[in-house]
């Protein structure tokens, strides 16, 4: 088993910077970097400092102009407490070198960030295999920096990566790893396969969504269990499912592993067996967070990872999760019932026409509008029932 370093008992300080790139807005980039900012928070670094950059693509040594470098170094020494700067692009091995030698400071894209949050956060074995087979093939390409990079001493965001004590240089030893661990996460992968086929004849529905939009509280309430459950991005990585039945109709419900932009590649490809489950489920429960600004860009991203996994075309009931504080951002206080009333009902007709009628806005936290769901997924569930198994649906009226 690779030794990991332990996590600094201290929150490090960090800057992010974004690159304002072609068919990109200032203002876009922004709230990219709100979402970078959260994910710092999650894997425990405090954002003290924001830089941006328009160009037309990145520079190829440096990935930033050797200006804003500057800028951003002399910041750095002002202030002379930053651990770390994190980019919300993916940065090459030969970018990192070049940035740390300019910096003085630890450097880390958001894929390496993403990595380090699955890292602290997997707790099984499938979880831990998965996370390690993708943090080695973030480091493949990489080798001639990243090692350096990990090796570093204090540890802290963006080191929970593999090989710290001894630093394996060899090419051919990363990919005998990358192989060992593969040929693990098969097994793993096939102890899983047996474990959903012997679910019996149940209609399966699962939770999909974008990181973070409230997928487990809405678990925990039409199942009635405890699933881990907070306002951090990725709380859980592992799938959980559970048989619920509403009003004698069983089915099994699962929760999956919250989507993202710019999701790393390899991790799509480490968490197969656990995006199995959405590929094998029989209705999806897309959650959106209603009360995001870009949720409109969310739900897109979920709806594209979901045509990447051959999943899109699926029976989908959209879940517009959060309404309570959608309508505190919306309303002031001196706003109309009758005119508010009006903004309710123009969002859920256009939403109605764009989901054709499947979807229902809730929120969670308050139990609002939990029946009408409640009913929505019975009926479909019925229907499928009638459709897969019909011999078994008569029992369940």
């Amino acid at each position: 088993m690779i030794e990991k370093k332990k996590i600094v008992n201290r929150e490090e300080k960090a800057v992010l910077v974004g690159l304002v790139q072609k068919g990109q807005t200032e203002q876009q980039v922004v709230e990219y970097l709100d979402e970078l900012a959260f994910l710092a928070e999650t894997a425990g670094a405090l954002t003290v400092k924001r830089f941006t950059q328009k160009m037309l693509h990145p520079d190829s040594k440096t990935f930033l102009g050797k200006g804003k470098l500057e800028e951003i170094k002399n910041y750095l020494i002002s202030k002379g407490d930053i651990n770390m700067v994190v980019f919300d692009d993916e940065l090459t091995g030969s970018q990192i070198i070049n940035i740390e030698k300019l910096l003085g400071v630890k450097i880390i894209d958001r894929s390496d960030l993403i990595l380090d949050i699955f890292a602290a956060r997997a707790k099984t074995a499938q979880a831990k295999t998965q996370v390690e087979l993708a943090q080695y093939q973030y480091i493949l390409p990489r080798l001639k920096g990243m090692w350096k990079h990990l090796e570093r001493q204090g540890g802290g965001v963006g080191t929970r990566g593999p090989g710290e004590t001894e630093i394996e240089t060899d090419r051919r030893i990363v990919k005998d790893k990358i192989a060992l661990l593969r040929k693990r996460l098969s097994e793993i992968d096939k102890q899983a396969f047996t474990q959903r086929k012997e679910r019996g004849e149940f209609i399966r529905v699962a939770l999909v969504g974008y990181t973070n939009v409230g997928k487990s509280t809405l678990m925990n309430i039409l199942s009635k269990s405890e699933v881990f459950a907070e306002n951090k991005l990725f709380a859980t990585l592992d799938t959980t499912t559970r048989k619920v039945v509403f009003e004698q109709t069983p089915f099994l419900l699962s929760d999956t592993v919250g989507f993202i932009r710019k999701l790393p590649h390899h991790l799509v490809e480490s968490f197969k067996s656990t995006l199995d489950e959405v590929r094998e489920a029989d209705i999806l429960l897309h959650v959106v967070d209603i009360s995001h600004p870009r949720y409109e860009e969310q739900w897109e991203v979920v709806n594209k990872t979901l045509a990447e996994l051959k999943a899109g075309e699926k029976p989908t009931i959209t879940i517009f999760n959060k309404m309570d504080r959608y309508e505190a951002i919306t309303f002031d206080e001196w706003l109309e019932e009758e005119v508010k009333q009006d903004i309710l009902r123009e969002l859920r007709e256009r939403w109605q026409e764009e989901t054709k009628g499947n979807c229902v806005f809730v929120s969670a936290t308050e139990r609002r509008n939990l029946d009408v769901l409640r009913q929505t997924i019975l009926n479909r569930v019925r229907e499928l029932y009638q459709i897969r198994y019909p011999y078994k649906a008569e029992f369940f009226y």
